[in-house]
């Protein structure tokens, strides 16, 4: 499995705190662990919102944002429920 992240993506995580930086670079370790391992982490709040776009929770408010195809998943972003709702309606 390949995986990247998108400039939108890098700028969203830089501009948070450190403390949801770390969870955001936590949930997205235990995310890229689950897809090498096939086992599903609880806690991580995997859903597919349309096909192939997913997010994960990052914490009780944060979320990442990826697309995910057969061999590779790209970040889209990393944010809050209402970011993500922003997000989604120009996707």
């Amino acid at each position: 499995m390949h995986y990247r992240t998108s400039s939108r993506f890098d700028r969203s995580v830089a501009r948070l705190d450190p403390n949801r930086k770390r969870a955001v670079q936590d949930a997205i370790a235990r995310l890229v662990a689950a897809f090498e391992t096939g086992q599903t982490p609880l806690g991580l709040g995997l859903k597919q919102l349309r096909p192939g776009l997913w997010e994960c929770r990052a914490g009780l408010s944060d979320r990442v944002l990826f697309y995910r195809t057969r061999d590779a998943v790209e970040f889209l972003l990393a944010g809050n429920h209402d970011e993500i709702k922003r997000f989604l309606r120009t996707f």
